[in-house]
């Protein structure tokens, strides 16, 4: 074994002197600061053990330390997940539901409700789901839906909690041309509905609420029955079904009909998603599956969702 001892002003030259005498298979044996910079000793050894830098002046960076072989083997490198259903963290009884007998859209037909969001008239559509959820972009895209179906709808926000919540929403509408209008109490709501058209769409952007909080939960619900709206709960993919599950039940109790995911080009787990749906009986309808306001919305059916359970990756099954 070559030893020898390096001192230099610094720690990088030391270390560039170490490597041009010894070599890139150098082993760092100790280190310790000295008057005028740090001294490195340092052997040609590969099987030796570097060791850990450290120490005030005059102190060394650290003792010669033996590593033992491991009593026992190392543990084995975790396999990859298992590919399709299995892989998404389904809640028991679901999962075993959805491994039965026949094609997955069958099943997941016979398990869970899927249709269509409605139309937003004569009754509002309202968006409501927990802070972050991404309900003000999923009203941009229901809202170029209808806008490009020929049925340009109102748009109206009553998120006035959350910082540049109303001038996120107002950059969409002014792109499409559509009218917006705030309203922070549920009569300033109802008031809102004298500015739609007869027949005219209404979509309701709301702030994000704790369905298990008290007072937002009596918020909500007071938005919700002072223009009679339908609830669409909006939900992101990739919680923790128990979670996930817990939320659905909670805004359920405030009125929500229809679950509206997103992320679902991000999340590589559904089980969330499924538990949400199954938990509250709510409706399968559509599903933001990427940050385009105009191609980022997918209609939720049996067939979609089978083939997304079953890829390998996010959004493998829409490619």
């Amino acid at each position: 074994m070559k030893l020898r001892v390096f001192r230099a002003s610094r720690m990088a030259e030391a270390m560039a002197d170490v490597r041009a005498a010894l070599g890139p298979d150098a082993v760092i044996l100790g280190s310790r600061r000295v008057t005028g910079g740090v001294e490195v000793t340092a052997a040609q050894d590969p099987d030796l053990p570097a060791l850990p830098v450290g120490g005030a002046l005059g102190e060394p960076f650290g003792e010669p330390i033996l590593i033992p072989p491991p009593a026992q083997p190392l543990p084995e490198r975790p396999r990859p997940a298992p590919a399709g259903v299995a892989r998404h963290n389904l809640p028991p009884g679901l999962a075993a539901a959805l491994d039965g007998p026949g094609d997955l859209a069958s099943r997941l037909a016979g398990r869970l409700a899927f249709g269509p969001l409605p139309a937003g008239a004569p009754r509002p559509l309202l968006l409501a789901g927990p802070p972050g959820a991404g309900k003000t972009l999923s009203c941009a895209k229901l809202a170029a839906r209808l806008l490009w179906a020929g049925t340009p709808p109102l748009i109206v926000t009553t998120d006035q909690a959350r910082a540049g919540a109303t001038a996120q929403i107002a950059a969409y509408t002014r792109l499409m041309g559509l009218m917006l209008a705030l309203a922070e109490t549920p009569v300033a709501l109802d008031r809102t509905r004298a500015h739609a058209t007869p027949g005219q769409p209404v979509l309701i952007d709301t702030e994000g609420c704790d369905p298990f909080a008290p007072d937002q939960a009596r918020a909500l619900l007071a938005l919700v029955r002072a223009v009679e709206a339908e609830v669409v709960l909006v939900l992101p993919a990739g919680l923790d079904p128990a979670e996930a599950a817990d939320l659905a039940r909670g805004f359920k109790l405030l009125g929500a009909r229809h679950l509206l995911p997103t992320r679902l080009d991000q999340a590589r787990r559904l089980g969330g998603v499924l538990a949400a749906a199954e938990a509250a009986g709510l409706i399968l309808s559509d599903a933001g599956t990427g940050p385009g306001v105009v191609e980022g919305l997918t209609a939720l059916t049996p067939d979609w969702l089978a083939g997304r359970l079953q890829a390998g990756s996010p959004m493998a099954a829409a490619a």
